[in-house]
């Protein structure tokens, strides 16, 4: 069966603070949060192995940001640190994670209402 992780509650897909920093130590990476002119959080990760040959990182500088909601829904990493500390600790503001199982070798997509979300079989469509 494959795993995939979507928010079940009106609002948006969305990590919280402690999901994040735990990918992060999982994927071996440093990680740096902004709040640049907003409410929503934006993280940089960076590998180990470059954060310590960068002198005075600074993560303002950086090219890459993070989303919480740019994360592939069935990276085995992000499933299993939802199954190990629960979807009320990972799930952002105005989420509820979940984790859906679906059969094997089903090509699948993620569609959503309003932010909240669910697994779709892709079906052939032609206009």
């Amino acid at each position: 069966m494959q795993k995939i992780l979507i928010n079940t509650k009106h609002g948006g897909f969305n990590l919280s603070d402690a999901a994040m920093q735990e990918y992060a130590k999982r994927k071996g990476m440093k990680l740096y949060s902004h709040t640049p002119n907003s409410l929503l959080t934006h993280y940089t990760l960076v590998p180990w192995t470059e954060y310590v040959a960068m002198d005075n990182y600074n993560p303002k500088k950086h090219d890459v940001y993070v989303s919480t909601s740019s994360f592939e829904r069935d990276d085995p990493i992000l499933v299993s640190i939802v199954e190990d500390l629960g979807s009320e600790k990972c799930s952002g503001d105005y989420a509820k994670l979940v984790i859906v199982e679906i059969p094997d070798k089903v090509k699948w997509e993620i569609q959503e209402y309003d932010g909240m979300e669910w697994v779709a079989e892709i079906h052939r469509t032609w206009d």
